[in-house]
């Protein structure tokens, strides 16, 4: 009787233990361990930082791995430029190794005036102290400025900043040491030196497209970020930046007619960069210059062919960048496109009124806050001025007045 009690138990005790087995397995967690990366809290997929932490914010939390950013440039390329060296500068400090490609720069021109990382305690206080500074006024002067239906109005939070720390903080008044620069491995795509490439025959896919589209996919097989192959323990991430694809000198006419021959060669390529990238441990950011190209719907396309997409609208050269109601932006930021991976539904940022500006050492995207219509920092019209064209308007005869900055 002891002997089948005993027969019986065994068995239990063994099935108990490998439940217990089973049970580790499938609770054990089969994610991607990077440097640099991190698991999305909402949908599991690998990101990275793009190096703008307000950035990452809008993108719910960073750049997922295996997608395609694209930045629609300003006017003079130099906001969307800064942060391709952000996104770069990013991977320089992780470690991770990086693909750049260009035709009008040379790519070491462009990794030489990467930003240089500051000290993490820097970086930390002064974000968090710089909104103090608005939100800790003295009552008394906020009763003597703003009206008084604005008193009761709650505080605008500007900054965009998640619970958690990702990523690093640059200093844009300073470069990189040549020592950290150097220290990373980089490829690089100069168009200028790929003579074949830029006097292709024209085709559904340009030369210089097609060349680039080989030489990544080369990059991504030979130095192991391919996922389709068995890989070693030691991963890391390919980071590539693309400025200025679509301009002249990549031999495309997007930009000089309105009815382009190649309309089809930048959308072709980028399917094969998303179709490329969805199988690898790499991550790319694209800048294009769209306010050059006419067609709309053109430029639509582009745009559903990545999976991120902002667009930087700086006020330089426009009215905009005298108007007092702007004066601490230097430019609006508009979200095109936000990614939904793993899911049916993308996360739309909360804040559709989005603006960035350059501050002495940073680059920053806030929520555009716009100062009460009632509020001595605007004066739209003053009172002489006011005063000027309501005695202009009452004369007789008077067709038109020198005063022109009505309100109506």
């Amino acid at each position: 009787m002891a002997a089948s009690m005993s027969g019986v138990g065994k068995p239990s005790a063994e099935r108990a233990s490998l439940n217990t087995t089973s049970f580790q397995k499938k609770s054990r967690s089969k994610l991607i361990s990077i440097p640099g990366s991190r698991p999305s809290v909402q949908n599991g997929q690998l990101l990275v930082s793009t190096g703008v932490t307000s950035l990452d914010y809008l993108l719910g939390g960073g750049l997922a791995v295996g997608t395609v950013l694209l930045i629609e440039e300003d006017r003079y390329d130099s906001y969307s430029r800064m942060i391709l060296k952000y996104f770069l500068a990013e991977g320089v400090v992780c470690r991770h190794e990086l693909f750049v490609a260009a035709a009008q720069d040379d790519p070491d021109e462009i990794l030489q005036e990467l930003p240089a990382p500051i000290l993490d305690d820097v970086a930390v206080h002064k974000p968090a102290e710089q909104p103090k500074l608005s939100s800790e006024a003295p009552d008394s002067l906020d009763s003597m400025k703003i009206a008084w239906r604005y008193q009761n109005l709650p505080k605008v939070q500007t900054a965009l900043a998640s619970s958690s720390r990702f990523g690093h903080y640059y200093d844009v008044s300073k470069t990189m040491e040549p020592e950290i620069r150097q220290a990373a491995k980089c490829h690089r795509f100069y168009l200028p030196e790929h003579p074949a490439a830029a006097s292709a025959t024209r085709s559904t896919l340009l030369g210089p497209y097609a060349a680039l589209l080989k030489s990544i996919q080369e990059v991504i097989s030979s130095q192991g970020f391919d996922l389709t192959v068995p890989m070693s323990n030691s991963r890391n991430i390919l980071r590539i930046g693309l400025h200025s694809l679509g301009a002249a000198l990549w031999g495309d006419d997007l930009c000089c007619h309105d009815n382009p021959k190649s309309g089809h060669a930048l959308t072709t390529f980028l399917y094969g960069l998303r179709a490329l990238l969805r199988s690898s441990l790499a991550v790319a950011v694209v800048t294009v210059p769209s306010h050059l190209i006419q067609d709309r719907a053109l430029m639509g396309g582009i745009t559903r062919l990545c999976d991120s997409a902002v667009a930087l609208e700086s006020f330089k050269g426009s009215e905009r960048e005298t108007n007092p109601l702007y004066k601490d932006y230097h430019g609006l930021l508009h979200v095109r496109q936000v990614p939904h991976l793993n899911c049916l539904a993308s996360n739309l940022p909360d804040h559709k009124d989005l603006a960035f500006k350059l501050k002495r050492k940073q680059f920053t995207i806030e929520r555009l806050h716009l100062p009460p219509d009632l509020s001595e920092t605007v004066s739209r019209v003053s009172r002489a001025e006011l005063a000027g064209a309501s005695a202009a308007a009452s004369a007789c005869g008077s067709g038109t007045s020198s005063n022109k900055h009505l309100d109506f």
